[in-house]
């Protein structure tokens, strides 16, 4: 009799942990493997922010902390949120996680009992269904064709809700596709939300900042301001401060939920690191400006990478408003036999293609609930950039038709 429980058998590891691991093994063994698949910037946290890290922990700021954040924290995410989003939030509002996906956890762990449903536009972030299958509810996976620019339509939206349905997720600019919502996207899905006075609102804005060619980041209640008190607007220092390793993501909601969360959080992980909340502060309240250029070099490598892979056979690559990552359909490789003889039949087949033979590390469309697409990430070095897409591109040239 197997001891794990069976809430175990909803749901699978991370598919983009999965292909990081993998490809760090075969350097390990002598592989000159090109990881394209971890979704973390390659930028060094500024000097600014692990000074404010040293200090706190010089001033012996090491003990434990309020379960979720610091009150300086939680004053310095009120601000973040009226500066960038226009959105008045109190402290009581607050809540701070390790990292955005624990926020998320607390989230659904707190609100989603069995049979209620959640929307998730697809191509999605592989964590979301997974956590709400843990819950108990069930994941409504919308799809978000390359056609329609990988976002979600009002008429979909509208189609996919039902008296089931609980929350909403949207997340712009995408992970995986980079696909962000102007205020004109936003506001015709904010305007079914409307409609439907039983559904939350959950957004993940971690790649707020990540945006290019001009773009005007947007979040839902800062577009409908009638959704405020039913949106949980979930954001974080991993991506645009290069934080990843932190742990530290935050969130504004209505007061009886982020009670809930905090009840959750208090009898899992309790609060997040004190260091690192002291480093979030720095990184919220100050300078802001090494994240414009830090756009500029990731404007450049999505152009670099766009352009390269739209000459690779088979390829088609859209460009993406904001994020670090292309989504790249392989629909034009399917049927197409590699030099081993292997005919490829899957988005899953062509990225273990890559893999083995071109070295190159990418994630399936399957992971995200789209096919047949692949996801890179260009938060990486330029010339490591130039290397994997030219291996793509011949491994794209070396298949042959069927």
């Amino acid at each position: 009799m197997s001891i794990l429980a069976s809430r175990l058998e909803r749901i699978k590891p991370s598919p983009t942990i999965a292909v990081t691991t993998k490809a760090k093994e075969l350097r390990a063994a002598g592989k000159d493997v090109i990881g394209l698949g971890a979704g973390e910037p390659d930028f060094d946290t500024p000097d600014n922010i692990k000074a404010a890290a040293k200090a706190a922990i010089d001033r012996g700021e090491t003990k434990y902390t309020a379960v979720d954040g610091t009150p300086e924290l939680k004053e310095a995410v009120v601000a973040k949120f009226k500066r960038d989003n226009g959105l008045d939030y109190a402290p009581e509002n607050i809540t701070v996680g390790t990292g955005g996906k624990q926020v998320l956890f607390n989230a659904i762990m707190a609100t989603v009992e069995e049979g209620d449903e959640v929307i998730i536009p697809a191509p999605f972030w592989v964590s979301y269904p997974d956590i709400v299958l843990l819950a108990g509810g069930e994941p409504v996976a919308v799809p978000c064709s390359q056609n329609n620019g990988f976002k979600l339509r009002a008429e979909d939206l509208d189609k996919a809700i039902t008296k089931k349905t609980k929350w909403v997720i949207l997340n712009s600019p995408s992970n995986p596709s980079g696909a962000a919502y102007s205020r004109e996207d936003m506001k015709a899905i904010t305007d079914v939300l409307k409609k439907h006075e039983h559904v939350w609102v959950l957004t993940d804005d971690m790649y707020e900042h990540l945006v290019y060619d001009d773009f005007q980041f947007c979040t839902p209640a800062q577009v409908e301001p009638s959704l405020f008190d039913r949106t949980l607007t979930m954001n974080g220092v991993s991506k645009a401060y290069s934080m990843t390793g932190w742990r530290i993501g935050f969130a504004g909601g209505p007061v009886e939920l982020i009670k809930a969360i905090a009840k959750i959080q208090s009898q899992s992980t309790s609060n997040p690191s004190s260091i690192s909340q002291a480093a979030a502060v720095e990184a919220l309240n100050g300078p802001q400006d090494f994240i414009a250029s830090n756009n500029e070099v990731f404007k450049k490598r999505r152009d670099m990478v766009v352009d390269a892979l739209n000459k690779a056979p088979g390829l088609d690559c859209a460009r993406p408003e904001g994020a670090f990552y292309v989504y790249p359909s392989c629909a034009g490789v399917i049927g197409k036999v590699t030099p081993r003889g292997d005919t490829i039949k899957s988005d899953t087949d062509f990225v273990k293609y890559l893999l083995e033979d071109a070295l190159v590390a990418c994630v399936q469309g399957e992971a995200f609930g789209l096919s047949p697409h692949m996801r890179i990430s260009y938060a990486t070095s330029t010339e490591a950039l130039e290397q994997a897409c030219e291996r793509i591109h011949k491994a794209c040239e070396a298949l042959r038709d069927a």
